[in-house]
């Protein structure tokens, strides 16, 4: 059978251009659908199953990120292997060197033919070593992990390099945040000590600590750029934990992982692309 992919593009032209220029570089591939934003993305991925995601980064609504962050959570693997994923970016060539340096798959706008081509012959020896894969459970979760340790690359090379200049020198982590009481007007300084997760929700973040919830308005994102990384670990698309907070890790009846942090009586959930911090389960 032919090659399957789909196109998320919000520009209607850039998306034919895509199209075009892969029928001249790989007429085997069958382009299933063309999505306009991220909702609509993750809709036709998750109906159709492509082999291969052609995502824009900076998309209405949910961008290219959030968009392949949901689907590797939600994508049916006993349906069909995760597909190949591949960012279609118009930034420039500091961010592009960026990408070559990490060896994963993005696509300039405009198209450009020979960058093309070598992404297809990745994408075509990626998809050739699935069908070499034997079916044993073991060879298929070895190959998912695989997969999604592509992802993972992929993702924070976006998130951290996507953009049109420099990254600006580190600065030291936070050690305050000035952050507002949930549903008051009073801003409270808390000492990031105190802080046990962070859970990204509509225009905010909400600060949790062991008795107390706060909201600040900075992108998870940002935030994250300002967090030690061995302190706080990021489980979920929306979530990151304190790591010496958490108590337990739980796999419930679907497979799926859930943490409880001292402290909060909540569960929180992990994102399959996370689950490799908690490999022991």
């Amino acid at each position: 059978m032919n090659p399957t992919a789909l196109i998320a593009e919000d520009e209607p032209l850039l998306a034919q251009a895509l199209k075009a220029e892969l029928a001249a570089a790989w007429p085997q591939l069958q382009v299933l659908a063309t999505a306009g934003d991220g909702r609509s993305a993750v809709r036709e991925a998750l109906r159709l199953l492509p082999q291969v995601l052609f995502f824009d980064i900076r998309m209405p609504g949910l961008d290219g990120l959030g968009a392949a962050a949901e689907l590797a959570d939600r994508w049916p693997v006993d349906e069909a292997p995760m597909p190949q994923l591949v960012f279609v970016t118009a930034y420039d060539e500091y961010a592009a060197r960026a990408f070559e340096t990490q060896a994963i798959d993005y696509v300039l706008k405009p198209v450009q033919p020979e960058r093309l081509r070598k992404t297809v012959l990745r994408l075509q020896q990626a998809l050739a070593a699935q069908l070499r894969v034997k079916p044993a459970p073991a060879a298929a979760d070895e190959a998912l992990e695989r997969t999604l340790a592509q992802w993972r690359e992929l993702l924070a090379a976006a998130a951290g390099n996507g953009m049109s200049a420099p990254p600006a020198a580190s600065t030291a982590p936070l050690k305050m945040i000035a952050a507002s009481e949930a549903g008051g007007s009073t801003v409270r300084m808390v000492p990031i000590d105190e802080v046990l997760y962070f859970e990204a929700a509509d225009k905010y973040i909400r600060v949790l600590t062991a008795t107390h919830e706060y909201l600040i308005r900075t992108p998870l994102k940002q935030l994250l750029a300002q967090l030690d990384p061995e302190i706080f670990w990021q489980v979920h698309r929306a979530v990151v934990v304190r790591s010496s907070a958490i108590e337990a890790v739980h796999r419930d009846e679907a497979g799926k992982l859930h943490l409880d942090l001292r402290g909060r009586p909540e569960k929180i959930p992990v994102s399959r692309l996370y689950g490799h911090l908690f490999r022991a389960m």
